[in-house]
């Protein structure tokens, strides 16, 4: 207890960093509509997806205890279930679905971070929904159920971009398994696509794990490997590595008792617990790994907001330096037109009234200057800025690969910024926003990393000391509070008389 304890004291510790330092800095300068803790703020999420009929639900229900999913050999359920922990109900009643919510409630619901998802319509919101259950194995995380992934559907036929909203789901799960059953371990087109482009671009390789499920209906050793060499072969083509990615396998038992009527199963499934058990780790050690990635999330957005801004600084820099010297030629040429009128009107007409001829030269250079202001300079410094945008990649070094990938993630936003030309902050602003992101970046992460590594030394009694120096804390910072608010009222009542 004391170590979930200090890992949800620690997720907290993290999400506030985000808000408070980072989301400001973020929605100024339009790299993110939506406040950048609301894809972190909830509980650890696990995003199943896989082929239809791959057993998802039924490996679900075996983990949670009970038969919570429907499932079936063609595609049973059409809609994302989001599968979260109640206790309202003791669990020696039975596991069970103890609330269960819609859509709509869900997506406009600020307890959960789901409201990003609101874009994707009502027909999306008409396959969404949560379920709350007793079942001890969510105590810690969430499962995020997905429809079997088809082969011949199309966004016209769900009415809703199906893989723009498993990325967004994959973007805030801490871990994602895609499950594949012996019958089909080949891939449909949308397995495919989501494999090779979604999940690639919204998460990260350590984040997936392949499984290949329903071994038990392989008859022999010679047809599980069979299949297993097919997945193998099919995944390396896809992802396009050579390294072919780590696959586990497992099965559900109460599906393998239903469908074998109790009998004998196939000799190698004993040898194969352990792969069944170490998933089962795998997805239970979800909320500690869930704490890295948040550190992660933080490393990385402060690192791309940090080099955001220097791209902004860099082009705010140069665009002044050049303002100022056109500025200054213009400067430069109004007085050489103006001197020009005034020696053209002293050498043609003879005027000789030096008075005079300081003013119409002073009126002809401040007509000068303000033409080269209303129409040259104008013209000049987006002629300045056209040729900038059209090189765009050299305006901020990208000498190693997390530069490149940062510069990747942020180019689009930098062009965006600087080819509307509407901007709601000064370069004073540009200067102190990074200099507060860097901090961040060099001091809040290591404290964060830092904080992590000896969490994962502490012994019991060291959480226990935490514990109780916590609970120290919270009650000093009530009475202190509590002191606080009898000081003003007393102060109050002094004023009143």
């Amino acid at each position: 207890m004391h170590r979930e304890n200090y890992m949800n004291s620690l997720r907290e510790d993290i999400v506030d960093t985000v808000a408070k330092y980072l989301t400001p800095v973020a929605r100024r300068y339009g790299y993110s509509d939506t406040p950048l803790e609301t894809n972190i703020k909830w509980r650890p999420m696990v995003l199943v997806i896989g082929n239809y009929s791959s057993g998802k639900s039924s490996l679900i229900n075996e983990f949670l205890g009970a038969k919570i999913q429907d499932t079936g050999q063609a595609p049973t359920d059409d809609s994302f279930t989001v599968l979260t922990y109640d206790d309202s109900v003791p669990e020696t009643e039975g596991i069970q679905v103890v609330e269960q919510r819609d859509g709509k409630a869900l997506l406009n619901d600020p307890e959960y971070p789901f409201s990003t998802l609101r874009k994707h319509g009502q027909r999306f919101a008409a396959h969404f929904q949560l379920k709350r259950i007793n079942s001890p194995f969510l105590k810690n995380l969430a499962i995020i159920d997905t429809p079997g992934m088809l082969d011949s559907i199309s966004e016209r036929d769900r009415g809703y971009d199906y893989q723009e909203v498993l990325g967004d789901l994959a973007q805030k799960a801490g871990l994602v398994l895609v499950l594949f059953d012996a019958h089909k371990a080949g891939t449909v087109r949308e397995a495919y696509k989501s494999i090779r482009e979604t999940l690639t671009a919204h998460t990260f390789e350590d984040r997936i794990i392949f499984v290949l499920n329903r071994i038990d209906e392989c008859t022999t050793f010679n047809d599980l490997l069979r299949v297993y060499g097919t997945l193998c072969w099919n995944l390396s083509q896809i992802t396009g590595r050579k390294d072919i990615p780590m696959i586990r396998m497992t099965y559900s038992s109460n599906a393998a008792a239903i469908s074998k009527n109790s009998a004998s199963q196939p000799p190698f499934l004993p040898l194969l617990e352990n792969q069944r058990e170490d998933l089962k780790q795998t997805i239970l050690q979800t909320p500690l790994r869930r704490l890295d990635h948040l550190a992660t999330y933080l490393e990385i957005h402060g690192e791309r907001l940090s080099h955001l801004i220097e791209a902004l600084q860099t082009f705010a820099l140069e665009f002044q330096s050049f303002r100022i010297k056109k500025i200054f030629i213009g400067f430069l040429v109004s007085l050489l037109g103006g001197g020009l009128i005034a020696f053209i009107l002293m050498t043609l007409a003879g005027m000789a009234d030096p008075t005079i001829l300081l003013s119409v030269g002073g009126i002809g250079s401040g007509l000068i200057m303000t033409l080269w202001l209303v129409f040259f300079q104008k013209k000049l410094e987006q002629k300045f800025r056209t040729a900038r945008l059209e090189d765009l990649d050299t305006l901020t070094p990208v000498a190693d690969q997390t530069r490149k990938d940062s510069w990747r993630a942020i180019r689009d936003l930098v062009y965006q910024q600087l080819k509307k030309n509407k901007v709601d902050y000064t370069l004073y602003d540009l200067k102190l926003d990074r200099f507060n992101i860097r901090q961040v970046n060099d001091v809040a992460s290591q404290k964060i990393r830092e904080t992590l590594s000896e969490f994962r030394s502490m012994s019991e009694d060291d959480l226990e000391e935490w514990r109780k120096s916590s609970l120290a804390r919270e009650i000093y910072e009530k009475e202190k509070k509590e002191m606080a608010d009898a000081e003003f009222l007393k102060t109050s009542v002094q004023h009143m008389y």
